[in-house]
């Protein structure tokens, strides 16, 4: 009977060991199990905990001039953000990294409460490299150094209208950077990494799009002559106290825009404080009232039709014409003048007579075959096509005020590219950025009469012409001002826009240039007084920087025995 409770405690023994061993043997097999025969499954569970698919980011294509040196380029930086839940875990940092920043330390501790649930937040882009060191060095939990691209413009507010400029993601929102956004934008890549609990990159897993760079632009524009031209356009802007003004620079033989320039400008590089008056690309997107500027056009149609010839006598007396009930008025009276001498002279009451000669349809014929009404075609974005209306709705009156330029609207493009035609013996082109483009011209008019024109706007800037100041030192120069009233609720006032249109040399024109001079002030606001002589200095630069060899030693020889003032 007393080797009853030795036995049952000798079984109790037992059973607890036999558990107790079934226990170490189920969880060294489990064990076993995980290390070994689940290795994958637990590795990828955990790796899933921490691999993250991220943008492999990819530069911008530059934007080259016609000499390879750079326009628009982009640059890496680094730029802040933040998990919200980790930095708000060290919260003591949050005023030091706001002061970093520049930023509002509460401000900052309110946004990143409001976004807690989320895992990125941005705090600053595109920072400069020393501030990005700084927060680096501070090692702050949950705040993180990420690598993007910024767009440089080395040239400033010189090309800033033409190139335009890009938003902070990079994407063009004005100028070319805009109409050639799919071609510099480029495509992004991606790969998935395994980050650590502080957000930074510890292994890369796999690549799953590789990125692929923008492409580069080559424009036409000469760097060189867009600085000239854009220093000598502002230094005449602001010596006349006008509102705005514009050049613009064609290559006659192919339509190359060699270079555009508007004043007033802005600084692309400080995109954030564009002022809206400097925003737009002036020579594209506004359209003037040319004034005498049209007049060889206007010309051209009537020695075309036949009833004119460069000799004919036109008797000009009294200086004014009525038409319509409206006077029409010279400078003063010039009594009989050629025809030459009418754009010599530039007499509207010539002009006139000459266009109420001929048909209404002729003269619009000829002002739309050389581009007027209709856009350059350049595809730059808001590109003007300007205003001429069907000849049917023009009564007489229209007509005859066409004659002198008014009643139509072009834009200084297209007053580049039509006189490039007369240059280039009656062939017109499509203006163009893009260098090496195939630009074939067409033929707008007889080329024995647009030489013949050339040699009548030659004398335009003779010692009897009043585009006297566009000459250009040892070289012919042919051209023709334009001065022309604006028009402000429904009437002309006393506001004016000073214009000339010209090229050079004579003997074998290689560039055209139109500059445009937006409501000076004071007394001076001709064409041939303001525009002439910014012309001058414009083309001067660019027969220069082209090496384009002077047709007048005579003249050069002339003016270098000039006394000095």
């Amino acid at each position: 009977m007393t080797d009853m409770p030795n036995n049952r405690g000798t079984l109790r023994v037992w059973i607890t060991a036999g558990l107790m061993l079934l226990a170490a043997v189920t969880v060294v097999a489990r064990a076993v199990n995980l290390q070994v025969m689940e290795t994958e499954f637990l590795q990828s569970q955990g790796e899933a905990r921490y691999l993250r698919e991220v943008s492999v980011p990819t530069v911008r294509g530059s934007i080259l001039d016609r000499n390879g040196e750079p326009l628009a380029v982009s640059t890496p930086v680094e730029s802040v953000w933040a998990h919200p839940g980790e930095l708000l875990q060290a919260a003591d940092h949050i005023p030091m990294l706001a002061s970093l920043l520049d930023a509002d330390a509460e401000d900052m501790e309110r946004r990143l409460t409001q976004r807690a649930n989320r895992e990125f937040v941005w705090l600053r882009r595109q920072l400069n490299p020393d501030l990005a060191e700084k927060i680096r060095e501070l090692e702050i939990p949950g705040v993180f150094l990420q690598r993007e691209y910024r767009r440089f413009y080395p040239t400033g507010e010189v090309s800033a209208q033409v190139l335009g400029f890009t938003n902070i993601d990079d994407v063009g929102q004005e100028g070319l950077e805009l109409a050639y956004n799919d071609w510099l934008q480029g495509r992004p890549g991606a790969k998935r990494v395994i980050k650590d609990r502080f957000g930074r990159v510890v292994q890369n897993v796999e690549l799953i799009r590789e990125a692929s760079p923008g492409r580069d632009l080559k424009l036409t524009v000469d760097r060189r002559l867009q600085y000239l031209a854009f220093r000598d356009l502002k230094t005449t802007v602001m010596e006349y106290g006008a509102r705005s003004g514009s050049v613009v620079v064609l290559d006659v033989d192919s339509g190359e825009i060699l270079a555009m320039v508007n004043y007033p400008s802005y600084n692309p590089n400080a995109a954030t404080r564009i002022p809206s008056e400097g925003l737009r690309n002036r020579a594209m997107t506004d359209v003037l009232e040319p004034g005498s500027v049209m007049k060889p056009f206007a010309v051209a149609a009537a020695m075309e039709a036949g009833i004119a010839q460069r000799d004919m006598v036109v008797d000009t007396s009294p200086g004014v014409i009525n038409v319509s009930g409206h006077d029409i008025r010279d400078v003063r009276d010039y009594g009989e003048l050629t025809v030459e001498q009418i754009l010599t002279k530039s007499s509207n009451v010539g002009v006139v007579q000459l266009v109420l000669s001929m048909d209404a349809r002729h003269l619009w014929s000829m002002y739309s075959r050389f581009g007027f009404g209709s856009v350059a075609g350049t595809g730059f974005p808001g590109e003007s096509a300007g205003v001429l209306r069907d000849y049917e709705r023009w009564r007489k009156l229209e007509q005859a005020t066409l004659a002198y330029g008014y009643g139509l609207s072009v834009t200084p493009l297209q007053l580049a590219r039509a006189m490039g035609a007369i240059a280039d013996r009656g062939r017109l082109r499509q203006p163009t950025f893009m260098a090496d483009s195939d630009n074939p011209p067409h033929s707008v008019l007889d080329p024995n009469l647009a030489q013949e024109l050339v040699g009548m706007l030659e004398t335009v800037t003779g010692p009897e012409g009043t585009g006297q100041a566009a000459r250009v030192e040892g070289y012919r120069v042919a051209g023709k001002t334009g001065t022309s009233r604006k028009a402000a609720a429904g009437a002309y006032g006393d506001r004016y826009v000073a214009s000339f249109a010209g090229f050079a040399p004579v003997s074998d024109p290689e560039l055209v240039a139109v500059v445009v001079v937006n409501d000076p002030s004071g007394e001076e606001y001709y064409g041939g007084q303001i525009a002439a002589p910014l012309f001058s200095d414009v083309m001067a630069a660019g027969l220069r920087l082209f090496n384009v060899p002077p047709d007048d030693p005579g003249l050069l020889m002339a003016r270098v025995e000039e006394p000095h003032e």
